[in-house]
């Protein structure tokens, strides 16, 4: 690891789910000579893509896991994560671009910036990477990689830039023109490993020019130098022009954009030179920590071996020896023998052995500055854990978790499987933060919760697969919600008298409805009539009451509790009679503020051909939906919409013999919202029945 930092790129593929990241993944690998033949992302040849080893994600032709690699190019070291583009493991981009310092953005050049694309930009500038764009499948029929680069700046708000034109379309493309150096590009060969540059076609010649100078233009705002040489009509050197967008990258003001085919192996060794020219080394990019021990203050990280050391556990991985912990060192470095501390539970940690990631096959390596990605084993900790060396009591900053949607009862087959199930969902509920389980009190039955059908189909084939549990899902469920609608007083006494001494507690206020909140609680009792020492407690009581609404025994949120008066006694007060005091009065208030239930509104947008517009926008309406917009693409529409999560359940059946197999969808959660009034009453209704059933 005697690489400098300059050197180093840690990078991220994301995209639209089949825009080709690990297409595109697999040619960088070979190109790099990390593997020496290419393998298909269907597994037609029975071998799959490299960084696809999941069976499962070699059956389906999906990225389920990120998966970590590293190579050489220009005698720089490539640290890449390939994220998936399914909407359902959202967690899995968004724990990788957490740790990376750079990233591809790929867009396919007919489907151009679809929903999921939007998603990652969004990930992207929370955590403001820095990206350049491929606009892949240059060959695909209906290809137009300018309408991209339109949709990157109105879509988006990206002053997305191209630094190529290609050379042909569709069938006949061929290769590219560069515009910085003004030669076209030819890629020869079985692989397209054999690079021919050449002079500019005389029929692109006038394109080449306009588009550079909107290039040029575009880089003037970032370098004096190129503007001088620009006003003086000198020649630009190369150099001068890549240096002054390099610049506008890093402050994420322009997004360069390339175009190729990667499944044709066209034009992936130039993106290759944009990652090294392009996108930051880790020095270039700020992180910052908080220190715990100066009231969590933001402390700026330097890429310094010297200094002490900070890491993040981003993903955990249940591998033939152990847990594997893929960890990103910000700052110092993690050697062999070395003894760490886990922030979060203050436990020692003594580093055994250290290795490097390709796909599913590893590399022993004595340490891991900074900069750098590799991973630990046998290691306990969850995802999202900061380890530091003792001198420094710093943790970075957690991710971004979405809340699960969806939830399924599921019961193992018999006792074995019980047993194997447990394995299971302790590991994967400790995997993926977006993944949760629980026992339902009501009926005994084991829930689990994620983000969609797919997200909790694959971890149940997993559970068969990996750990020979067989079980059988019951019907989805919505993750309902309750909340309250208008303000309402409470002024509750709770007084209990047993032998010996009794209870006492009088709380009173009111609650009111609060946005983008779960729960908020003000203490605003003058003159001591509860005493400070039981505020807490209060609190205590009135947080207990969440979990399970009084309405339908949903979680509550958008509370807001004020407390200004009581009483207590001398003698039966205590922190258990507030508490009881407080649940009595969030049960009075909260009725009297009619309550009301909302239900997860999934955004959905459906790719179909023009012909089927009417039949699928039809479909959306019967399920509750409301169209925002249709957008016509070619020979391709994309309606979007919003519509319950509950009515979603067995669409991708009414899709496909609504049109043929034709159309696709994607759906993610966009917002709560409140459930009709003859939907809430069924609601009602079979929440009863279910009750009745079980006593």
């Amino acid at each position: 690891m005697a690489t400098r930092i300059e050197k180093i790129r840690n990078i991220g593929i994301s995209a639209h789910i089949d825009s080709g990241k690990t297409t595109l993944t697999e040619r960088i690998l070979f190109y790099t000579k990390r593997i020496h033949a290419i393998h298909d992302v269907k597994g037609k040849d029975g071998v799959g893509a490299t960084m696809d080893s999941m069976e499962l994600e070699k059956e389906r032709g999906i990225t389920i896991a990120s998966a970590a690699t590293y190579c050489e190019w220009n005698n720089h070291e490539i640290n890449i994560i390939d994220t998936p583009g399914h909407v359902d493991f959202t967690i899995e981009v968004e724990r990788s671009l957490r740790v990376l310092d750079g990233a591809i953005l790929v867009l396919c050049s007919v489907g151009g910036v679809q929903s999921q694309s939007i998603t990652v930009d969004q990930q992207m500038k929370r955590y403001k990477v820095p990206c350049i764009a491929f606009i892949n499948k240059c060959d695909r029929s209906g290809a137009n990689p300018f309408r991209v680069v339109a949709q990157l700046k109105d879509k988006l708000g990206h002053n997305a830039v191209a630094l190529q034109i290609p050379v042909g379309l569709e069938a006949d493309h061929e290769g590219i023109v560069d515009l910085v150096t003004m030669k076209a590009i030819y890629f020869d060969g079985d692989s397209g490993e054999t690079i021919r540059v050449e002079e500019i076609p005389e029929s692109l010649m006038g394109l080449a020019m306009e588009k550079r100078e909107v290039l040029i233009d575009a880089a003037t705002l970032f370098s004096d130098e190129l503007t001088e040489a620009v006003l003086e009509e000198a020649p630009i050197p190369a150099e001068m022009l890549i240096d002054a967008v390099r610049k506008g990258t890093l402050e994420r003001k322009i997004t360069p954009v390339f175009m190729g085919s990667a499944y044709k192996n066209k034009a992936v060794q130039p993106l290759l030179d944009a990652v090294t020219q392009l996108l930051p080394c880790p020095a270039d990019v700020s992180n910052q920590a908080l220190d715990l021990d100066q009231d969590e203050a933001q402390v700026t990280l330097t890429s310094d071996a010297a200094q002490p050391t900070v890491a993040l556990a981003f993903k955990l991985e249940d591998g033939q020896y152990g847990q594997l912990t893929y960890i990103r060192v910000y700052q110092g470095a993690l050697k062999k023998g070395d003894t760490v501390v886990n922030v979060r539970t203050g436990r020692k940690v003594k580093i055994g052995r250290l290795v490097r990631m390709h796909a599913n096959q590893m590399e022993d390596i004595s340490e891991i500055s900074a900069g750098y990605i590799g991973a630990l084993f046998g290691v306990d900790c969850a995802s999202g854990d900061t380890f530091t060396d003792r001198s420094v009591n710093l943790t970075m900053t957690s991710m971004y978790v979405p809340e699960p949607v969806i939830s399924l009862a599921i019961v193992p087959k018999d006792n074995k499987a019980e047993i194997n199930m447990s394995k299971a969902l302790n590991r994967f509920s400790k995997e993926d933060p977006t993944f949760r389980t629980y026992v339902s009190e009501e009926t005994g039955d084991t829930i689990i919760s994620g983000m969609g059908e797919l997200h909790l189909d694959v971890y149940i084939e997993r559970m068969r697969r990996e750990y020979n549990a067989e079980v059988t899902s019951g019907a989805p469920r919505v993750a309902y919600r309750e909340t309250i609608t208008r303000r309402a007083e409470f002024n509750y006494t709770h007084k209990k008298q047993t032998g010996g001494s009794g209870q006492y507690g009088r709380v009173a206020g009111y609650m009111e409805p609060v946005n983008g909140e779960e729960f908020s609680f003000v203490n605003e009792v003058s003159g001591g009539s509860i005493p400070t020492q039981f505020i807490a407690a209060c609190e205590k009581g009135f947080r207990n009451c969440l979990p399970k609404g009084p309405k339908m025994e949903f979680p509550v949120t958008g509370v807001k509790v004020v407390i200004n008066d009581g009483a207590s006694h001398s003698v039966d007060s205590s922190e258990m009679a507030f508490q009881a005091a407080a649940r009595g009065a969030f049960l009075e208030g909260y009725m009297k503020a009619a309550p009301v239930i909302h239900e997860p509104i999934m955004k959905v947008a459906v790719e179909t051909p023009t012909e089927f517009q009417g039949g699928v926008m039809g479909s959306l309406n019967q399920r509750r939906g409301m169209i925002i917009g249709s957008q016509d693409e070619g020979p391709m529409c994309v309606i979007e919409s919003q519509v319950p999560l509950a009515e979603m359940f067995g669409y991708s059946t009414v899709l496909r013999s609504l049109t043929q197999g034709k159309a696709q969808f994607t759906m993610e959660f966009a917002t709560y919202r409140q459930v009709p009034q003859s939907i809430s009453e069924e609601i009602a209704k079979k929440h009863q029945e279910e009750k009745k059933n079980v006593a």
